[in-house]
């Protein structure tokens, strides 16, 4: 009769566990509802709760599913987080759905048919950047070394470029850029004065010969002060001598400075 009742009060003593443990159950149920109701991926929130609901199923915390708080997709669209870094600058535009009210790999998909051999040697080079999507023509391709002038040929590359770009509505601003090289001749005293000419040279070819909104369009030479690479190698002053075409995004203002 003794060990009779030893191991009674030892089991009676030992029940708050069972409530701890409950308690801990619903505690994480909390911090994974908090978690899923902050995330923004809506398909993400539904995968969380419906894993959350068949654990608790399997443990038998649960004997209805209806039990644990369902996360619906209209709740978490009342959430709204700020994108981060990472979302706004992609690594390239296939990896960004949509830009400025723009299929940007449709975009892009257009651009590589009908610029291919000018992408395969740099002549023509795509990125993502947090204005916009940027297509950098280099001076390799549209012009002389210290010319404004385009070359033979270039204007059909812009002329291909516009054909893809008027199927969208678009605000677009024309950058000309330079390497850190200094320029004095006859026609331009500064690199300021060689990138606004080259800039005003695309425009103008994309405004008369292709139709474009003049009023959905602008154009700024930003010189040596915003390369895309390194100015302490010859390919990184090469690459910096082009000209940006770049569509904005729908939240920036068409005269605002690109920030790269």
């Amino acid at each position: 009769m003794r060990r009779r009742r030893r191991s009674e009060e030892t089991v009676h003593q030992e029940r708050w566990l069972v409530s701890y443990a409950d308690f801990m159950t619903l505690l994480f149920a909390l911090f994974v509802v908090l978690f899923a109701s902050s995330y923004h991926d809506k398909k993400a929130i539904q995968r969380v709760s419906s894993a959350v609901k068949d654990g608790f199923q399997e443990m038998g915390s649960f004997s209805d599913s209806n039990n644990l708080p369902e996360i619906s997709s209209s709740d978490s669209s009342r959430v709204h987080t700020a994108p981060s870094p990472s979302e706004n600058v992609a690594a390239g535009p296939s990896t960004v759905p949509g830009h400025a009210g723009i299929n940007v790999v449709e975009l892009q998909r257009k651009l590589n048919t009908a610029l291919g051999k000018e992408i395969e040697r740099q002549e023509v080079v795509m990125r993502m950047t947090p204005e916009g999507f940027v297509i950098s023509l280099h001076e390799l391709g549209f012009f002389n070394s210290g010319e404004a002038r385009l070359l033979p040929g270039a204007a059909d590359k812009i002329k291909r470029i516009a054909n893809v770009l008027m199927q969208y509505g678009l605000d677009m601003r024309v950058e000309g850029h330079s390497d850190d090289v200094p320029i004095h001749n006859a026609q331009f005293s500064s690199n300021w004065d060689l990138s606004t000419a080259r800039a005003t040279a695309v425009a103008m070819m994309l405004l008369n010969e292709s139709g474009f909104d003049p009023k959905r369009m602008s154009i700024a030479g930003y010189a040596q002060y915003h390369p895309s690479a390194s100015n302490d190698t010859p390919e990184g002053r090469r690459a910096n001598r082009r000209v940006d075409i770049v569509v904005l995004s729908a939240a920036t203002p068409s005269g605002t400075k690109s920030p790269y």
